[in-house]
């Protein structure tokens, strides 16, 4: 059994706003969870809460393998990763983008080489690995944003947004990257968009936030 997420009662307020009011969830292994709701709803904390890069004011995130809570250390970091929209590429090839976190786990060279070649095959950028990352359009970057996060081979994935402000063949492609993590890698999928067709495409789960508590879609 892979790894499993619980919310217990996640509370988060600014400047003394309430953002996420006593949000509990289970988010079942092997899924493809959606979340759905108006800008400013807490969507996107919500998701780093998640992803343990921010804590909660109130409430605890869990953590479970085999039924037994993990403690939230740096190995169980290392199982899940979070793709933000907008973060940039570094000013190096294609293919150094996808491998650097390999290199600082300790990952020998030839298991970089075959690991980087494989993920830039799945999704579409293996033609492009020696181009330099910062000539590659909108939604060629997306794709190797999320390259980045799959050679790391993380059990859960956070994605919010991973197909705004791009054109509809590089939105069909990452689909499809999405759909194939669950399948073929038996990840779970917890993701933001404001799409409610590609929420139906791809969610098992769809999820709404709305006046800061989770409902089911």
């Amino acid at each position: 059994m892979g790894l499993s997420l619980e919310l217990a009662q996640i509370s988060k307020a600014y400047n003394g706003q309430v953002i996420l009011r006593d949000c509990s969830w289970v988010f079942e292994t092997g899924l493809s969870h959606v979340l759905m709701g108006p800008n400013g709803t807490g969507k996107s904390t919500l998701l780093r809460i998640c992803a343990l890069l921010e804590a909660p004011d109130r409430g605890r995130v869990n953590y479970l393998a085999d039924g037994r809570p993990l403690p939230l250390d740096l190995d169980l970091k290392r199982r899940i990763t979070l793709l933000l929209p907008g973060v940039g590429v570094f000013n190096t090839s294609v293919f150094n983008n996808v491998a650097y976190g390999l290199k600082i786990r300790g990952i020998n060279r030839k298991e970089i080489q075959a690991k980087v070649d494989a993920t830039l095959e799945a999704v579409g950028l293996v033609e492009k690995k020696r181009q330099r990352a910062l000539d590659l359009s909108t939604g060629q970057s997306k794709r190797l944003g999320l390259a980045r996060a799959m050679v790391l081979e993380p059990e859960v994935i956070f994605l919010d947004e991973p197909t705004a402000s791009i054109d509809q063949a590089n939105t069909e492609i990452i689909e499809d990257i999405i759909m194939n993590l669950k399948a073929e890698k038996k990840a779970t999928i917890i993701m933001v968009t404001h799409d409610p067709a590609q929420a139906e495409r791809l969610g098992d789960r769809l999820l709404l936030i709305k006046d800061g508590k989770l409902w089911p879609g």
